[in-house]
C-alpha cells in the first residue's frame, strides 16, 4: 500500500501542478508565521523553527505508529495521501518556464531574465548576468526544486514513514522561507544533511535514465564526495546524462550557432524529461521492493 499511496499522491500532485494549485510552500509559510515574532537576543529563532517542523512530524509519526500497533494501518493511508499531496509539488514552474522559453526563442534575454529572476538564488539574480550563466542557474534551481519537493519526500516516506517525510520537507521550507533570515544558513545545512543520500541516489538514477556512458565520465567523484551540495551533484550528473549539450550552452552555441534561439526551450525540455524518467525509475524500483516484500 505504500507504493499505491505514493503513486496516487504523485499523480494527483502532478495534476495540481499543471493547474497551478495548492502550493506546499504557501502552507509552510503560513505555518511559520506563528514563529515570526522576534525577541531581543533571539533574532534567529532556530529553536522555534525546529519546533514548528518537529511538532507535525512527531504527531504524524506517532499517529502512524499507534495505528500500525493497534492493527489499524489502513486508516493511516488516507492521511498519508493528503499529507504527501501537500508536501510535494512545484506549482507555478510550468507557466514561468514556458514564458522563459518563448522569450529566449525571440532572443529577448532581458525578458527571459525578468520571468525567472525570482526563481534564481539571491546571489545570481544580477541583471547583467550572461544568458549562459542565467540558463545554467535556472536549470540548477529547477532540478533542486523538483528534487526537494518530490524525490526527497519520496525517499524519506519510503524509508521512515510520513513523519520523516514531513521533517525533511520542513527543513527545506525553513531554509527557504523562515522569517528570520539569520537562521536560514543553519537550516540549509540541516536540509543538506537530509538530502545527502537521496541526492546521490537521484544522481545514480540519472545515469540509468539517461546516457550512462556520459554519466560515468562526469560523475566519478560526486557520489562519495561530501563537499558538494545537492545542486552541484545533480548538475554534474545531469550534464553527463544528457546528450546534445543540453547543459553546456557555450559549446552548443559554438557547434550549432544557427539554433541558439531554440536552446533555452530545448534544454529545459531535456532536463524535465530526465527528471520525469528518473521518477519513473524510482517508481519501478519501489514496485520491485514491494513485490519482494522489502517495503
Amino acid at each position: 500500500m505504500v507504493f499505491v499511496v505514493f503513486l496516487l499522491a504523485y499523480m494527483v500532485r502532478r495534476r495540481l501542478d499543471s493547474l497551478d494549485m495548492l502550493s506546499g510552500d504557501e502552507v509552510w509559510r503560513r505555518w511559520f508565521r506563528y514563529g515570526s515574532r522576534v525577541r531581543a537576543g533571539h533574532e534567529s529563532g532556530i529553536a522555534t523553527g525546529l519546533a514548528l517542523v518537529l511538532f507535525p512530524a512527531l504527531i504524524l509519526g506517532l499517529a502512524e505508529y499507534l495505528l500500525v500497533s493497534s492493527g489499524w494501518r489502513m486508516a493511516a493511508y488516507p492521511l498519508e495521501f493528503l499529507v504527501l499531496v501537500v508536501l510535494m509539488g512545484t506549482p507555478g514552474w510550468r507557466q514561468v518556464l514556458r514564458a522563459y522559453a518563448e522569450a529566449w526563442h525571440r532572443g529577448d534575454m532581458q525578458s527571459a531574465w525578468h520571468h525567472v529572476k525570482d526563481l534564481l538564488p539571491a546571489d545570481e539574480r544580477g541583471a547583467a548576468v550572461s544568458p549562459e550563466a542565467m540558463h545554467l542557474s535556472l536549470s540548477k534551481a529547477l532540478m533542486v526544486s523538483v528534487f526537494q519537493r518530490f524525490f526527497l519526500v519520496a525517499f524519506w516516506y519510503v524509508v521512515g514513514g510520513i513523519g520523516l517525510a514531513v521533517l525533511a520537507r520542513g527543513l527545506v521550507a525553513l531554509a527557504e522561507q523562515w522569517p528570520q533570515a539569520p537562521a536560514r544558513p543553519r537550516f540549509a545545512k540541516m536540509s543538506d544533511l537530509a538530502g545527502w543520500i537521496p541526492a546521490r541516489l537521484l544522481s545514480l538514477t540519472f545515469g540509468i535514465a539517461g546516457d550512462l556512458a556520459g554519466w560515468l565520465r562526469e560523475t566519478r567523484q560526486t557520489l562519495t564526495g561530501t563537499s558538494k551540495k545537492a545542486g552541484e551533484v545533480l548538475m554534474i550528473s545531469a550534464n553527463g546524462s544528457l546528450t546534445g549539450y543540453a547543459l553546456d550552452p557555450a559549446r552548443f552555441s559554438r557547434i550549432h550557432p544557427d539554433e541558439w534561439t531554440a536552446f533555452g526551450g530545448r534544454s529545459l525540455r531535456a532536463v524535465r524529461d530526465l527528471l520525469n524518467r528518473s521518477m519513473l525509475v524510482w517508481i519501478c524500483i519501489l514496485a520491485l521492493l514491494v513485490i519482494s516484500g522489502v517495503v
